[in-house]
């Protein structure tokens, strides 16, 4: 057993003894009853179990929650996607998502809803120029599988959100 604490979706969680070999999914799902992140394949190969994780220096990266233990995410700041929406408002990629019908089963949205949203962070503090965006995109969102074959309508939905705030996220040509 391990003592755990740890901030979910600004939330502080813990001190709570879990099992060391307790995955992170797990002790999400089943000890905290938050069931948006999904279990997917077992192997961190869909990534449907994703999460953000948010890095002291102010960036953030997803990491899959099926094959990491939970007591490897100790002092750590993560955010779920139960942590996307603000006093019942949708965040702006939530929205674009279900414009662009981003989704059909839903299972893989989690994960590719936290990577969008880590990209945009990135972008707004690196943007990039209009020429790289599409490319930018797809290396961001690769490696996370969608059952239902929607990659073009995530990678759409991203792009929408990015084109309507260029200046935040793209470079500014003259």
């Amino acid at each position: 057993m391990t003592t755990l604490s740890l901030t979910i979706n600004g939330r502080k969680h813990g001190p709570i003894d879990v099992r060391d070999d307790l995955s992170m999914n797990d002790f999400l799902r089943e000890m905290l009853g938050m069931t948006g992140t999904k279990f997917g394949c077992g192997a961190a190969q869909c990534l449907s179990c994703a999460i953000i994780v948010d890095a002291p220096d102010g960036t953030s990266y997803t990491s899959p929650t099926c094959v990491a233990p939970a007591v490897n995410f100790d002092g750590k700041s993560i955010r779920t996607v139960e942590g996307h929406a603000k006093d019942g408002q949708l965040s702006v990629l939530q929205k674009a998502f279900i414009e662009h019908f981003a989704f059909q089963c839903g299972y893989c949205t989690a994960g590719f809803l936290g990577e969008g949203q880590v990209l945009l962070e990135r972008l707004s503090r690196a943007p990039v120029a209009r020429e790289a965006l599409e490319q930018t995109i797809a290396d961001a969102l690769d490696g996370h599988l969608c059952r239902c074959t929607g990659y073009i309508k995530y990678h759409e939905a991203v792009r929408d959100v990015i084109l309507a705030d260029s200046k935040r996220y793209l470079v500014a040509t003259k």
